[in-house]
């Protein structure tokens, strides 16, 4: 994969040195992936080896940068879905999962989770949607009642990423059930504590490690609470903000594949006389797909830059909220496009099980709706408008 977009100046020689060395690394790496609970965690340990895991932590705790660098996991994010997406998969949520015990965790919390994050050593995740509570994070149900010797979880969470294989789980519950958002608090949730069953996993359209969450009287001490009582809606809203933009490269890193394989299939494809790229409409859709492409690209790491120099709060929390938005938007609906047309470009190759383009239709489907979906985005994008926010 040709990477002249790191010379952007959104990016300095660090993010450049980080590039090139992931771009050599990942071609020499080959998962077997029909077993996706299998492969993640293999791809964990690679990406450990390769040191890549400790761009999910900060240099204090292991980490190779001295706070989490937006536009790193940017870099890192495309060029793994570039390569594979459920690589990118077991990178972010190694990421995502730790992320909330980097922002609020105590002294004793980060020393004890986060180098095991970054060595592989402690598969991580997330777990804020409910069956009822996705885009609606205030009305979930999942109750943390108080006790003398901590708190008892009650309560399910869905479509929880790394369900069954995490070693540990950033729980959101509700620790005051009558005051919406801001009645959630965090906690940290071992995989092996009495009363957590995970055993319900769920099977989609691409490889992708996903379970229902239930407890039962999951008893936790004290100190498994994760920042301030009743802070837990900022503190999710705080660390995904952090990974949205990378979300949003993670489609980018896909929808280059897709552009890059018809290409490639476009100058290999002979028909009548002449291949494929030699017909004007072919080359028209080549240049779509690229536009699209690069309208995604400058917007994803914009958003990046702006959180990496301008910071995502204060009076830069609205600047930064809208251009995440658009980011994210924007980059995982033009991958849709672009694939949807790599794949058309193939014709009945396309949809042939074991095309790389035929895996991406599936496996970019999804990023349409996590961690915000397209509708959501909007909202946030038009109420900004209204608002006179410029990024």
């Amino acid at each position: 994969m040709r990477a002249p977009q790191w010379q952007l100046p959104f990016f300095g020689p660090e993010h450049q040195a980080l590039a090139q060395g992931l771009h050599a690394w990942c071609p020499s790496q080959a998962v077997d992936e029909h077993d996706d609970r299998l492969a993640c965690r293999e791809w964990v340990q690679r990406l450990a080896q390769g040191g890549w895991l400790r761009y999910c932590v900060p240099a204090a705790h292991g980490g190779a940068l001295p706070q989490l660098d937006s536009r790193a996991l940017v870099i890192l994010r495309e060029t793994l879905a570039w390569h594979s997406p459920l690589a990118d998969f077991a990178f972010a949520m190694q990421g995502l999962g730790s992320g909330a015990i980097t922002l609020a965790g105590t002294p004793a919390q980060q020393a004890q989770y986060l180098p095991a994050v970054a060595q592989g050593h402690k598969i991580a995740a997330f777990a804020l949607s409910e069956p009822d509570a996705g885009s609606d994070v205030a009305g979930m149900l999942t109750s943390a009642q108080a006790n003398t010797t901590g708190h008892v979880l009650n309560g399910q969470k869905t479509w929880i990423s790394n369900g069954g294989i995490a070693d540990f789980y950033v729980v959101f519950a509700k620790t005051d059930p009558q005051a919406g958002a801001r009645g959630i608090t965090a906690f940290i949730v071992d995989a092996d504590n009495p009363g957590l069953d995970s055993t319900a996993h769920l099977h989609v359209m691409s490889p992708h490690p996903l379970a229902t969450l239930t407890f039962h009287q999951c008893a936790l001490p004290a100190q498994a609470q994760l920042g301030d009582t009743h802070g837990g809606f900022k503190l999710a809203m705080r660390t995904l903000d952090i990974f949205r933009a990378s979300v949003a490269a993670a489609a980018l890193g896909m929808a280059r594949r897709a552009l890059h394989e018809a290409t490639q299939y476009a100058q290999n494809r002979h028909m009548f006389g002449q291949t494929l790229a030699d017909f004007q409409l072919t080359q028209a859709r080549l240049g779509e797909m690229a536009a699209l492409v690069d309208a995604a690209a400058l917007l994803t790491y914009r958003a990046a830059w702006m959180r990496d120099t301008q910071g995502s709060s204060g009076e830069h929390a609205a600047a930064y909220t809208q251009a995440a938005a658009m980011a994210k938007y924007t980059a995982t609906e033009n991958a849709q496009k672009v694939i949807d047309m790599a794949l058309q470009m193939h014709g009945g190759r396309g949809v042939e099980v074991g095309v790389k383009v035929e895996a991406l239709y599936r496996d970019i489907r999804a990023l349409r709706i996590y961690e915000g979906a397209s509708e959501v985005q909007l909202l946030i994008m038009g109420k900004s408008v209204l608002k006179g926010v410029s990024t």
